[in-house]
């Protein structure tokens, strides 16, 4: 028996989509069908992902978003299902990092790491369930999925980025407490905890000395690719995972458990 995707009729709400996971996270949705919505601070980049997408035949908006800015987070939302409609379904992205030792940490570095990465996701949830929870309550059979983006450095410490791996540990156990409180309500939240994976952003680091180095020292000495997370995110946006509610779910080729 295979499992058919459609996502026609359902509105996603994609953080940091601006380029690397978040962009492919929007492409894979659009293509089975959904209305993205595409959110981040870089408005031009978000533009030219929209009309990538309308020329494949889907449907995009554009909404600026700081996540750092609590304000800014309410007034994205708010845009985007004035623009989209009814958000059912919410790909909490952003993420930002630092490399250094524990030791070299400044106070304007831990903000940097944890305003996106664990506070921000946060509250882009909360305001996206205050929402869901509302229209629940009008009918109960409303069903809506959160995705938060987590790290396998959420459940495995690794050298150089002890912030970013405290940020992600953070967002795998607000992950379960979001599960517990809003399951009632038909919100299913889940996280999605990737290894390494290859994007534009970090294409230059993975082909230097030290990036080759990391590779060989992994399970089987590769990184993973934006498409490796399609079928996982399409499972976790779609109806096939309603009895998955507080799942963390690595993609890490073995990582984690090596």
């Amino acid at each position: 028996m295979g499992i058919e995707v459609n996502f026609e009729g359902k509105t996603a709400l994609i953080t940091g989509a601006s380029s690397g996971l978040g962009a492919r996270f929007a492409k894979v949705l659009a293509k089975a069908g959904a209305q993205v919505v595409l959110a981040s601070r870089r408005v031009e980049r978000l533009k030219e992902l929209r009309a990538e997408i309308e020329s494949g035949g889907g449907a995009a908006h554009v909404v600026a978003l700081d996540v750092t800015d609590y304000a800014s987070i309410k007034s994205a939302i708010a845009h985007a299902e004035t623009e989209a409609g009814a958000i059912d379904i919410l790909v909490n992205n952003s993420g930002v990092s630092t490399t250094q030792r524990l030791v070299d940490v400044t106070p304007e570095d831990y903000a940097y790491v944890m305003d996106t990465n664990q506070r921000g996701a946060f509250f882009v949830a909360q305001e996206t369930a205050k929402r869901m929870i509302t229209r629940a309550k009008g009918d109960p059979t409303k069903q809506h999925r959160i995705i938060n983006i987590a790290s396998v450095a959420g459940l495995k410490v690794l050298p150089q980025i002890g912030i970013y791996c405290m940020s992600k540990a953070a967002v795998v156990h607000m992950t379960k407490s979001m599960a517990v409180e809003w399951g009632r309500y038909g919100i299913n939240v889940n996280a999605i905890c990737p290894g390494y994976i290859g994007t534009e952003i970090n294409a230059e680091h993975f082909n230097s000395e030290r990036g080759q180095q990391l590779i060989n020292m992994l399970p089987r000495k590769r990184i993973g690719r934006p498409e490796d997370l399609d079928g996982l995110l399409l499972l976790l946006a779609g109806e096939e995972s309603h009895f998955m509610n507080g799942a963390i779910v690595t993609a890490d080729d073995g990582m984690s458990v090596s």
